[in-house]
């Protein structure tokens, strides 16, 4: 039986859960059809989701249509938790992209079709809601067309919009032959001779579907189940099933992490290639920060270190549950226990090519404040799970006051955060006010350089840094002038390390996420003995050394190059009545709002800009009624710019301030002290 990783994505109440519920009971899996509305939904399994109607967690369950089992994975259509979209796209062999036939095309529907199309993600387009008042079949259909991609096939014509009759009539009609003729010359070889036959016109769909070149259109209701049957055919017939070596290397992807009920951690692993089994010991992960002790290290090369853990037990996706099994072929998804210290994103086996973040990072930042008799130490245990399911939330903790930073895509995710950490861990928090997150990037080039037993250097090491500017999105580059032999390796490591973390907060507290590094000098105090005695640390180099004097080199070298703070920016799309424009542009120009193209469609008028995404959430507050409630809003982060004259924003730093020489040394002192 062939496999088939499916992903249900859409912008937020285009009806995605339900779709999935209502293809559920098509395949036989559920008898009964669950209810957003009512929190009866088999994917919708969080008590969160449950209450607020939105699905927050990706969820998998699988049916079977005819030869081939489907996996199917529901994902959230809120664009603040748009990450955890990310980490399932990387998995699927298709996707099914939900457009609502009353809204129409959304932005949030924009933005996952064009990640469908750069990762060739073979999709077909369900529009939904036909059943609805209001719904519309030729507007959304020009819609797709014009707004997602030229390349669709209609796949028949929906009668009796916007009643509980609607229905959707199968059946090509002549533009598909345009389509697809325009990606196979034979076929317009084949339409000039007159010789086009159904079956030839249903091979070129199926082939250019797999290919991502064309994207089939169905219209129907996941409420009253029309449209359904023919989605389902064209899901069976046209999606490719996946293609995996089952006696392969081992290679498998995680996507997703979360805690069983005794606290133990399971991994969402979708299979490549191999065969995986209860009791095998496997290598997972990269070099991407430290590890903990529960899992051993393997060493594949010079600074490549993985870790290594034993399965302990498997579960696979069948018929709406998930079964306890012995192993698990490529092409499948599976629930692993035993790699207590998986991450998300981690390779096990075999990494595959990495295809890099597909949506861009969060742009804001808040803190969290426990409320009184909370206890802190229990509270960052909970940040902690919580950032194990979701990497980019990016804790901070602020040791000297005891503050904790989380980064955020919206409001919507940091009242998620607040309902969870009461529901699940029974702690009652609240958060300051939202703030955006910036960058630091070099403006020159600057050096500096401490010798071990000179000047007022407390540290038994040599150093010397020079930091200079690096293309945006180039990320750190770490180089060496100084011959690598010249002193023990792990002292070069503990440089590279600490010159990566000390570049998490600049000279105004912000990231550097682009520059180069080179070592220009280095030095150590060779292992020293006394008589009939052991390693005198007073008198030899360790670690310790060099990774306490880094961080005060790197930021002199970084005073001496200087750094500009660059705000984060989101390219905006609104369209809104043209008789609306008097009030709604001096607004823009209040939040330094900066349209760049203007057009008008009749009586609306589309503006196409970039906003500071500082100011975007009170640009979605605003427009309602700046527009009588026609205006639509569509932004996403697009690039960091240099953040207008006058007061630099300021960051409150975490670390132990290398800034300042003598704090950074008595904090230092203590923390090796306590």
């Amino acid at each position: 039986m062939h496999m088939l990783n499916l992903g249900i994505l859409a912008h937020v109440d285009a009806g995605k859960t339900s779709l999935t519920e209502r293809l559920l009971h098509t395949a036989g899996v559920i008898d009964e059809i669950g209810s957003v509305d009512a929190g009866s939904t088999q994917t919708d399994s969080l008590a969160l989701e449950r209450q607020r109607g939105i699905t927050i967690k990706s969820a998998v369950v699988s049916f079977a249509l005819d030869d081939v089992t489907v996996n199917l994975i529901d994902t959230p259509g809120h664009p603040d938790f748009i990450a955890e979209v990310e980490r399932v796209l990387g998995v699927l062999d298709g996707a099914v992209l939900v457009v609502s036939a009353v809204e129409g095309v959304q932005p949030q529907t924009r933005i996952l079709m064009r990640t469908l199309q750069r990762l060739r993600i073979p999709t077909l387009v369900f529009v939904n809601k036909i059943d609805r008042r209001g719904a519309r079949y030729d507007a959304v259909l020009a819609a797709v067309a014009e707004r997602l991609t030229a390349d669709v096939v209609p796949m028949g014509t929906a009668e009796g919009l916007g009643t509980r009759d609607a229905r959707f009539v199968p059946g090509l009609g002549p533009s598909a032959l345009d389509v697809l003729a325009d990606h196979d010359d034979e076929l317009v070889a084949a339409y000039v001779d007159g010789t086009v036959s159904r079956d030839r016109l249903h091979a070129a769909l199926a082939d250019q579907t797999r290919r991502a070149l064309v994207h089939p259109v169905y219209f129907g209701s996941a409420v009253t189940g029309a449209g359904v049957g023919a989605l389902v055919e064209g899901v069976r017939q046209l999606l490719p099933a996946a293609d995996d070596d089952p006696e392969g290397p081992l290679s498998a992807t995680v996507f997703k992490v979360e805690r069983g009920p005794a606290g133990e951690k399971v991994a969402y692993a979708r299979m490549f290639s191999g065969t995986l089994r209860t009791r095998d010991r496997i290598p997972f992960g990269t070099q991407g920060g430290p590890r903990t002790a529960q899992a051993s290290a393997r060493t594949d090369g010079p600074g490549d270190v993985r870790a290594e853990g034993r399965i302990t037990a498997i579960s696979v996706f069948d018929r709406g549950t998930d079964v306890r099994c012995d192993a698990v072929p490529a092409g499948r998804i599976a629930k692993l226990w035993g790699l207590t210290d998986i991450r998300i994103g981690d390779p096990i086996g075999e990494p595959r090519k990495a295809l890099g973040q597909f949506f861009a990072p969060p742009t804001l930042e808040t803190v969290v404040v426990p409320a009184a008799g909370t206890d802190r130490r229990a509270l960052h245990r909970a940040l902690t799970r919580l950032a194990e399911q979701d990497p980019l939330i990016d804790l901070r903790h602020d040791e000297i006051r005891q503050e904790t930073f989380v980064s955020l895509y919206g409001e919507v995710q940091k009242e998620v955060i607040q309902a969870t950490l009461a529901d699940e861990f029974g702690l009652d928090v609240t958060f300051q006010g939202t703030t955006p997150l910036c960058v630091e990037r070099p403006v020159g080039s600057g050096a500096a350089v401490e010798f071990k037993k000179k000047d007022d250097n407390p540290f038994l090491a040599t150093v010397g840094l020079r930091v200079d500017p690096a293309p945006a999105g180039s990320g750190v580059d770490f180089r060496l002038e100084v011959e690598l032999g010249s002193m023990p390796y792990a002292f070069f490591k503990a440089v590279e390390d600490t010159v990566r973390e000390t570049l998490g907060q600049g000279l105004h507290g912000w990231q550097i996420p682009d520059c180069t590094v080179t070592m220009t000098h280095s030095g150590y105090a060779p292992r020293q003995s006394h008589a009939h005695q052991g390693f005198d640390k007073s008198m030899s180099s360790t670690g310790y050394d060099f990774r306490g004097l880094t961080p005060l080199v790197l930021v002199e070298a970084l005073r001496r190059a200087g750094t500009e703070v660059h705000e984060p920016l989101h390219r905006f799309r609104v369209q809104a009545p043209v008789d609306t424009l008097a009030a709604l542009l001096p607004v823009l120009a209040r939040l330094r709002a900066v349209p760049q193209s203007t057009e008008t469609r009749g009586t609306s008028c589309v503006l196409e800009g970039s906003v500071p995404a500082a100011h975007v959430h009170e640009l979605e507050q605003q427009l309602p009624g700046l527009t009588r409630g026609e205006g639509e809003l569509e932004s996403a982060f697009d690039h960091y710019a240099p953040a207008p004259r006058g007061t630099v924003p300021e960051r409150r730093r975490t670390d132990l301030n290398p800034l300042n020489r003598k704090e950074y040394l008595l904090n230092l002192t203590r923390r090796v002290s306590g």
